[in-house]
């Protein structure tokens, strides 16, 4: 699990007003979460094993046990685990109260859920609450710092396709189509930023060759490719773009936060023997955990608006 919460949901009455309702509600306790939930529905155990045959990573798997009016629900647990070898939390449920001493290759992270009286709002609760538990898995602190790391180094690498684009020939076009653009303007505040901050690179600095500087990792670090996109959107707003300028809290709520999390150390409460990461008087826990992912989809958003205006 990353930010992507995927679900796997097998049901032949999936597209009916309940289940579409309780779809809906998972949805949105995900999106409160920050995470972006993705469910894919399947009516049959021949539509299930097309899905789970795909390149998705399933968090979850959802089927009704008592499938298009059998047991199917059985195979789809055992194809999971006994034909794959697949630990997936799978959560199962059945109208049908006839059922008794119910047969799988494995019970191990399987849940039951006996619907009784089409009380689909008490199913929709239970359904809620092991996400819930798989979320607080995933929070485990050891996976959290993971997520982080990888996370925040896609956005990177995102950051930095677009200081390149802004600063090389690929914006020639965007700029010949916008002549109020003020591409000098843009680039000698590059190079004041450089001068300023490293010291060390004056003369390469000082050449104002883009040769010189984008292939020098510690003049072109993760911050210059901030200030970059930063004057290229002052000057987008200045010339009328509706942008937001989001760079400054990109470095409070991105890369500070990556950089103290990469030195941060793993600390138990003594009392509690609850396990957390600490660097100085931050401290990083299941709330900061989900304001990082927060903050992750923000700027996510913030760069795909800026590529599309690029594009």
């Amino acid at each position: 699990m990353k930010l992507d919460y995927n679900i796997l949901w097998v049901d032949d009455r999936i597209k009916e007003r309940p289940f579409q309702k309780i779809l809906q509600q998972t949805k949105v306790f995900l999106l409160d979460q920050y995470f972006k939930c993705n469910i894919t529905e399947a009516e049959d155990f021949n539509q299930f094993k097309d899905f789970f045959s795909s390149a998705t990573e399933f968090d979850i798997i959802i089927t009704d046990y008592s499938l298009n009016e059998g047991t199917f629900g059985s195979q789809v647990i055992d194809f999971i685990r006994d034909s794959q070898h697949n630990f997936t939390e799978i959560f199962f449920y059945s109208a049908n109260s006839d059922l008794k001493d119910i047969k799988l290759f494995s019970n191990n992270r399987i849940t039951f859920f006996q619907l009784t009286g089409g009380d689909y709002k008490e199913l929709e609760t239970e359904i809620l609450e092991v996400i819930n538990q798989t979320i607080k898995k995933f929070q485990h602190i050891v996976s959290m710092r993971g997520m982080i790391i990888q996370e925040t180094s896609s956005l990177d690498v995102s950051m930095s396709d677009l200081a390149i684009k802004v600063l090389k020939s690929d914006l020639i076009n965007f700029i010949e189509k916008n002549p109020k653009i003020e591409f000098e303007k843009i680039a000698k505040g590059f190079f004041e930023s450089i001068q300023k901050n490293a010291s060390e690179k004056y003369k390469k600095a000082f050449s104002n060759k883009l040769s010189d500087v984008l292939k020098d990792d510690v003049i072109f670090n993760t911050g210059e490719k901030i200030n970059i996109i930063g004057l290229f959107i002052d000057e987008l707003i200045e010339k009328g773009f509706k942008l937001d300028k989001f760079t400054d809290d990109y470095k409070l709520s991105i890369n500070k936060v990556r950089n103290n999390f990469a030195h941060a150390v793993l600390e138990s409460d003594p009392d509690t023997g609850r396990q957390f990461f600490k660097r100085g008087d931050y401290t990083f826990d299941a709330d900061s955990c989900k304001d990082i992912r927060k903050n992750i989809l923000k700027h996510t958003t913030n760069i795909e608006n800026l590529q599309s205006i690029i594009k």
